[in-house]
């Protein structure tokens, strides 16, 4: 009777570390998610500046679109948690897409080879980031499912494993198509 009592104690703490070993690797699948959203972020504020320089003599009636770019760059230092980078990040967004929105009001702008050159490397940029958030919210899924799901959601708890936020739009402005106005004034 004491060898099944044994084994059965045996078994029970092998399946604890396998599903908290389990948990722990998802755990870092989603921090490795975000890593990646993260540097495709880096990679698009990088580029800003060079955006900015490229379109500041063209575009000299839509100074306040660039000077917006230019403070969620900075802003974007400040940032901490998903969603806080969330937050920037559709903003963000939204701002580009009207850079490059207005930028077909200016033919020189639009001929301009380090313009275009720019703006095929946000575009590229942008598709990462897409991707990124993709997988970075697949990810979060298996996790948050996994912290739910029996018996793990006991061994979770046990632990102190947290469910992680997804990456989501803020608001139902940042999901709109971004719309530009040529004859305000």
């Amino acid at each position: 009777m004491g060898w099944i009592i044994l084994a059965i104690v045996v078994i029970l703490v092998i399946a604890v570390i396998v599903i908290y070993n389990s948990l722990v690797s998802k755990r870092q699948n989603v921090k490795n998610a975000w890593s990646q959203i993260d540097v495709q972020l880096q990679r698009r504020f990088d580029l800003i500046p060079n955006l900015i320089e490229t379109v500041k003599g063209y575009m000299t009636h839509e100074k306040d679109v660039l000077e917006k770019v230019t403070s969620l760059r900075s802003s974007w230092a400040e940032a901490n948690t998903v969603a806080e980078k969330s937050a920037l990040d559709n903003e963000l967004s939204s701002a580009l897409k009207t850079i490059l929105a207005v930028s077909e009001n200016y033919p020189d702008l639009k001929a301009n080879q380090s313009f275009a050159d720019l703006q095929e490397e946000l575009r590229t940029t942008e598709n990462k980031i897409s991707f990124s958030r993709q997988f970075y919210n697949d990810t979060v899924t298996i996790y948050n499912t996994k912290l739910e799901t029996f018996p793990s959601n006991v061994i979770a708890s046990m632990f102190g494993f947290k469910e992680e936020s997804l990456f989501e739009a803020e608001s139902d402005e940042a999901r709109k198509n971004v719309k530009v106005d040529f004859n305000q004034k």
